[in-house]
Parts: structure tokens; C-alpha cells; sequence
């Protein structure tokens, strides 16, 4: 069961209270659960069960655990497609002089969904979504005329096999009304939402509120999943990593995908054949999910780098974007 982190000191003092009061451990059930509600965050109880060898009830328990306690929410993530962002772009940037200029640039751009001062080859990376090739060309004119900025090496994402906030199964095109949006708002907001509380809250019966939700899912317009909330369970430390391949670069990012620890995988054309990233809460579990990609025999290349201070990270949450800016890490 996840439990709270002891951590005050005596006499009600705490060294990092806001840290300690937050931090949550997961234990390897609780892990279990998490990556199964990744998969599929509406799945039953009972499904929940079987995969874990316990009981629904003491399944159901852990579960509402994990989200009273901030370790997880499950919400419902668009296809970046709908919401005209089916193109992906990886941005490594070379740099004259000072780097945080052009990371406040690059910031102010509502293309850009990520940057990050890197340790690496090149001291800043960026993603970027846009609805076409003609704005990813545009965009990039645009980031090479950041001054400072002496070089942009682009990879142009093909398949995204992994991504926490997006859904990465295609889309099949299918009309989608405004009850079926209303739907989509309210799994964005709670992902487990039930049938009823869905029907009741756009007007329509179960079953009819039911087939609209699977219907929703099936053609990838939305993923419901468990989203981890990194500082409640202690997730810290985080890397990028770009590979080259032999043979089939989509079977080698599906494999990725599967891994604990790799919170986005994409395969494309540039420098390398698949970009992606890891989250871990400590450096052993970065060195020990890199070693075990270095070790997979169709991996010829590989090449990291160390996100020093995340400057933007938005996503698409509760109907609307929203930018995180985090501290950089180590103070």
C-alpha cells in the first residue's frame, strides 16, 4: 500500500515540509496497478483484480488510495490530432553566448510544448506540435532567428509510441458532436467517471452515454490513463534519449514504450530513428532502464542528455492548457 514518507524532525520541524508532506511511497502492487491504469485508466476493479493476484475489493481500496493521495489522477488525454497538433518536432539547438535568452524565447511560443536546458551536445532542446510540415518549417525559421541560436538540428517525429499525454493510438476519423465534447470534458476532468454520473451530467441515458465514451475511445479521439504526479511520489530525475537502429525502428520503440521508466517514445527521421525520455526517482533507475534499452541488439547509437532545468511543459488537462514551470534541479 502507498504510505506518506516520514520525514519532521522534532519538535514539529521539518527540514522540506512542502517535500516531505507530499512524498508517497508506491509499493510494488501499488506499482502494478499504476502501470495497468496507464494502459487503460477505465478498466474494472475486478479486470484490476486478475492482473494483480488480489481481490477486487482490496483492489478498489488501493486505488482510491492512490488518488486521494495526489500519487496518481486519471483523466482522459486527447489524440494531438484533434486538437490540431498531429506533428511532432524535436528541436536540439546550438548556442552562442548565454542560454537562458533564447530558453525565454523559446518559452513565449505557443508551438513550443517543451524546453529544457540540457547537459549534452547541445545546451537546449525543444518540442514543438503543429498541425502540418508547412508549420513545422515555419516554426523552425522562426526558432533560427532567436538570437543566440547558431544551429537547429530537427527530428521530424513519425509515430509516436508513447506519450503521457496524448493518446498514440490512430485516429480514425469520425464526427464528433457537441455531446460527444461534453463527454470528453468530463473524462478529462475524472477519467473513471461512471456511466451514470457521465449520463446524468449530459443528459442522456447510461447505455446511450456508455456507446458514445466507447465509441470516443475506440477511434483514439481520447485515452483515459493514470497520470503520476512526480514530486507526490518522489520522481525527480529525467533524461532524453535519441537512438539509431538496425531494422524495424517501430517494433524497437513499441518495445520501449513497455519499459518502466520511458515516459515518451517517438520514431521520425533526422539524427536519429527514435527520440525519447525517462523519468526514474533516482539516477540508479535512469542507469538500470538505459541499460537495458543499450542492451536490446537493435540499437546501434545511443545518445543522452540531462534535462538541468525544465523551463516549459504543457499539456492539455482538464480542457485547457496549462504551462508548468519547474525549478531547476539541485537549486
Amino acid at each position: 500500500m502507498i504510505r506518506p514518507q516520514e520525514g519532521a524532525t522534532p519538535g514539529g520541524m521539518e527540514a522540506s515540509s512542502q517535500q516531505r508532506k507530499a512524498l508517497i511511497v508506491l509499493d510494488a502492487v501499488d506499482a502494478a496497478l499504476v502501470r495497468a491504469l496507464q494502459g487503460d485508466g477505465r478498466a474494472t476493479y475486478q479486470a484490476l483484480a486478475d492482473r494483480v493476484g488480489l481481490s477486487r475489493t482490496a483492489v478498489r481500496a488501493r486505488v482510491r488510495h492512490l488518488i486521494a493521495t495526489g500519487a496518481i489522477r486519471i483523466v482522459g488525454v486527447l489524440h494531438a490530432g484533434v486538437m490540431g497538433m498531429e506533428v511532432f518536432g524535436h528541436i536540439s539547438l546550438r548556442v552562442c553566448g548565454p542560454v537562458r535568452p533564447v530558453i525565454e524565447e523559446l518559452v513565449q511560443r505557443e508551438a513550443v510544448v517543451f524546453t529544457a536546458q540540457t547537459a549534452g551536445r547541445f545546451p537546449v532542446v525543444a518540442h514543438v506540435r503543429v498541425r502540418d510540415d508547412n508549420a513545422l518549417a515555419a516554426e523552425l525559421t522562426q526558432v533560427r532567428k532567436i538570437p543566440g541560436v547558431v544551429e537547429a538540428e530537427v527530428f521530424r517525429g513519425d509515430r509516436i509510441a508513447k506519450d503521457e499525454y496524448s493518446s498514440v493510438r490512430p485516429l480514425r476519423e469520425i464526427s464528433i458532436d457537441p455531446l460527444d465534447w461534453r463527454l470528453v470534458r468530463c473524462l478529462q476532468a475524472d477519467g473513471r467517471a461512471s456511466y451514470a454520473d457521465l449520463a446524468r451530467t449530459v443528459g442522456l441515458s447510461q447505455a446511450a452515454a456508455r456507446s458514445r465514451v466507447v465509441r470516443l475511445i475506440d477511434a483514439g479521439v481520447i485515452h483515459v490513463t493514470a497520470l503520476i504526479e512526480a514530486s507526490a511520489v518522489g520522481v525527480t530525475e529525467r533524461l532524453g534519449f535519441g537512438l539509431r537502429c538496425r531494422g524495424d525502428a517501430s517494433a524497437l520503440a513499441g518495445g520501449l514504450a513497455s519499459l518502466t521508466g520511458v515516459s515518451f517514445a517517438a520514431t521520425g527521421f533526422g539524427s536519429y530513428d527514435i527520440v525519447g525520455g525517462v523519468t526514474a526517482a533516482d539516477r540508479r533507475a535512469i542507469v538500470e532502464t538505459l541499460e537495458t534499452i543499450r542492451r536490446s541488439p537493435e540499437v546501434s547509437y545511443t545518445e543522452t542528455w540531462d534535462y538541468l532545468a525544465v523551463a516549459k511543459e504543457r499539456q492539455r488537462i482538464d480542457g485547457q492548457s496549462y504551462t508548468a514551470v519547474p525549478q531547476p534541479r539541485g537549486g
